[in-house]
């Protein structure tokens, strides 16, 4: 049986749900705008922030940015990313505030946000729907594809500097192309920003190549300390204040850590341990193939994708080392039958 044509991109972009028509309808309407998504934002919020401001600037709207917590070093490099504000709370006044990648609105970190009316738009599995338009996408493989799809459905030309900012979006969210959740969609997006004179290039090393000595002695004293299960398939890393200082780096430096594991082939899953204050611990997890470190994270009030997924603890890190290693390892119970070992290991002292 021979397959259907492809669609051509063009028809792809242009298709508009509901949702779309919704934003684009509510934008018309509305003159000033305040942009925000969740606390310690990573490459898909600044991306799809900054996109979607310069977007909305295009159109003569009054925007401003504001988030909770800086963005990190490597992406200050990026147009517009040095003059957002880090504020708690947002204190002026505004017609309506967009949410871009945010599971609740409480994980903004910014408090007065629910005085205005709330754009939600996210493609995280488990939202919950705060705002008085949601525009959920779970088919998008960042939060960045469903911004070049507003700024097409809202008539603004791509300029390089939105198109930067998508394309930004993409490559750190799917982990430069490597976790589940990529489609044709997603690459018909870069080649528009890549036509739109986005430099792959330059923005990769931005993001990727801007290392300095104390991030590099940092991440080798925690790799060092890294622990590996005796069936070899789940990491656990583990970084305090006090490592960092001694090896004359920052809590910043550690950006991107929790991903070097998950290089060697054996390794299925990471869970990376970052102490926040005493023993209150951010966690970010990572994964491969169809284990779901985001079922893992919800459980703990947290959330993500299927791969890539991350909350907050509070309490010993030995209890919830163990606790960690028995979710996952029942997570590829199926596909090793290793979990009663991992069970072991986790009774171990670390």
């Amino acid at each position: 049986m021979s397959r259907p044509a492809a669609q051509p991109p063009e028809w792809r972009m242009m298709t508009t749900s509901p949702e779309i028509r919704q934003i684009v309808e509510a934008i018309h309407a509305r003159q000033r705008f305040v942009l925000s998504s969740h606390s310690r934002p990573d490459g898909d919020s600044i991306g799809s922030q900054l996109a979607m401001a310069y977007a909305l600037r295009a159109l003569g709207k009054d925007v401003e940015v504001i988030n909770a917590d800086p963005a990190p070093p490597p992406l200050m490099a990026f147009p517009g990313v040095p003059d957002v504000r880090i504020a708690p709370h947002a204190d002026g006044e505004f017609d309506a505030a967009i949410i871009m990648e945010c599971g609740d609105l409480a994980r903004t970190g910014v408090a007065g946000l629910e005085r205005f009316f709330v754009v939600n738009i996210d493609h995280h599995p488990g939202n919950s729907r705060f705002g008085q338009i949601n525009w959920f996408d779970p088919g998008a493989a960042a939060c960045g594809e469903m911004v070049f799809d507003l700024v097409r459905a809202l008539g603004v030309s791509l300029t390089v500097e939105m198109a930067t900012h998508i394309y930004l979006a993409i490559l750190t969210d799917t982990g430069s192309f490597h976790y589940s959740g990529i489609s044709p969609r997603t690459f018909d997006i870069c080649r528009e920003a890549l036509l739109a004179g986005v430099d792959p290039v330059l923005v990769a090393r931005n993001v990727y190549d801007s290392n300095n000595l104390g991030r590099l002695k940092l991440f080798g004293a925690v790799l060092s300390a890294m622990q590996i299960d005796p069936a070899g398939r789940i990491a656990i890393v583990y970084v305090n204040h006090e490592m960092a200082r001694a090896a004359g780096g920052t809590y910043d430096d550690t950006e991107g850590l929790v991903n070097l594991p998950l290089t060697v082939k054996e390794i299925q899953a990471v869970v990376f341990f970052k102490q926040a204050e005493g023993d209150q611990y951010r966690v970010s997890m990572r994964s491969k193939g169809l284990i779901d470190v985001g079922a893992v994270a919800k459980e703990f009030g947290g959330g993500g994708h299927r791969n890539a997924a991350g909350c907050t603890v509070t309490g010993a890190i030995e209890t919830f080392r163990k606790l960690f290693v028995e979710k996952i390892g029942g997570a590829i119970e199926s596909q090793d039958g290793r979990s009663a070992e991992l069970r072991r290991w986790a009774e171990q002292e670390p």
